[in-house]
C-alpha cells in the first residue's frame, strides 16, 4: 500500500550526535518532520521512521500492535547507536510512550529524552470495553489534527482501529510499570489545552520516572499536536538547547570512531 504523500519516513546523516524521533498513534512522520528538519539543519544525525500500519490507510493498522511499533523504533535506535557517539530520543503522544520504553530498556546508551504531550493511559470508560468491543466494532472516530493554529493539518487516520487501540492500551499499562527504570535527563513539554491526552498523563509520568535532571515546560498556545502548532519553534529550540547542554559536541562533524 503506498504511503500517503508527506507521511514518508525521514533520515539525515549528520554529525556524531543522533536523534530518533517517534510519531504518535494513527499519525505519521509528517507531524514531526519540521522538528526533524530543524535538527538536521543544525548538524545532527536524524532518524524519523514510519511506524508499521501507519501513513497508509487504517485497515493496514488493524493488523499491527505495540510489538510492531516498538520493534521499529528499537531497530532505528540500534542503528543510531552504531553510528553516533551520543543518541537522544524524542517522542510525541504515543511516540512519547515508545520513547519511555526505549529509555527504560536501553539505559545509559540513551543520553536524554524529550517528550511532547506523552500518553500514559486511555481515558474514560471506553477502554474497559475494548477487549470485547474490538470483536464487534472495527473502528471509532479519529483523533488526528488536534491543532490550534489555523491552516495547520496533521496527516493521520480519520478512523481508529479498535484492535490497535486495545494493543496500545496494553502497551500503556506495561510502560507505566517500567517508568521507575527511566533515569535519563528528561525534557517534558505539554499543552494544558490538549483534547487528546490530558495533563494528568504528563503529571503521572513525572511522578514515576527516576530521572533527576527533569525540566517541564507548558505549551500554552498549542493543542495536542504541538509540533505543528503555535509552540513548534519553542519545542525545536528548547530540545536543541537540551541536547547542547548534555552533548557539547552537538553539530560536530564525524562519528564515534572518527574525528
Amino acid at each position: 500500500m503506498p504511503v500517503l504523500p508527506g507521511a514518508e519516513p525521514y533520515r539525515h546523516e549528520g554529525g556524531e550526535v543522533g536523534v530518533l524521533l517517534c510519531h504518535g498513534f494513527t499519525g505519521s512522520p509528517q507531524s514531526l518532520r519540521p522538528w526533524a528538519e530543524y535538527l538536521a539543519g543544525r548538524g545532527l544525525t536524524v532518524s524519523l521512521p514510519l511506524l508499521p500500519g501507519h501513513g497508509t490507510r487504517w485497515e493496514d493498522m488493524q493488523v499491527t500492535g505495540w510489538q510492531d511499533w516498538y520493534a521499529e523504533v528499537d531497530r532505528e535506535l540500534r542503528g543510531l547507536l552504531e553510528r553516533c557517539a551520543r543518541v537522544f530520543v524524542f517522542g510525541l503522544s504515543m511516540g512519547g510512550t515508545l520513547t519511555l520504553r526505549l529509555a527504560a530498556r536501553h539505559g545509559d546508551a540513551i543520553s536524554g529524552i524529550v517528550l511532547v504531550n506523552p500518553a500514559n493511559k486511555l481515558h474514560g470508560l471506553s477502554p474497559y470495553a475494548l477487549p470485547v468491543a474490538r470483536h464487534l466494532v472495527r473502528t471509532t472516530k479519529g483523533i488526528a489534527s488536534d491543532i490550534a493554529k489555523p491552516g495547520s493539518v496533521e496527516i493521520g487516520y480519520d478512523r481508529v482501529p479498535l484492535h490497535a487501540a486495545h494493543s496500545m492500551r496494553v502497551f500503556f499499562r506495561m510502560v507505566d510499570a517500567e517508568l521507575p527504570q527511566v533515569t535519563q535527563p528528561l525534557l517534558l513539554l505539554h499543552s494544558p489545552r490538549d483534547h487528546v491526552v490530558p495533563p494528568a498523563d504528563s503529571a503521572r509520568i513525572l511522578s514515576r520516572v527516576s530521572s533527576t535532571d527533569v525540566t517541564e515546560i507548558l505549551l500554552e498556545q498549542s493543542y495536542h499536536v504541538a509540533t505543528l502548532d503555535h509552540d513548534a519553534d519553542r519545542i525545536f529550540e528548547e530540545s536543541h538547547a537540551f541536547i547542547g547542554r548534555l552533548a557539547p559536541s552537538v553539530g560536530k562533524e564525524g562519528t564515534a570512531t572518527g574525528g
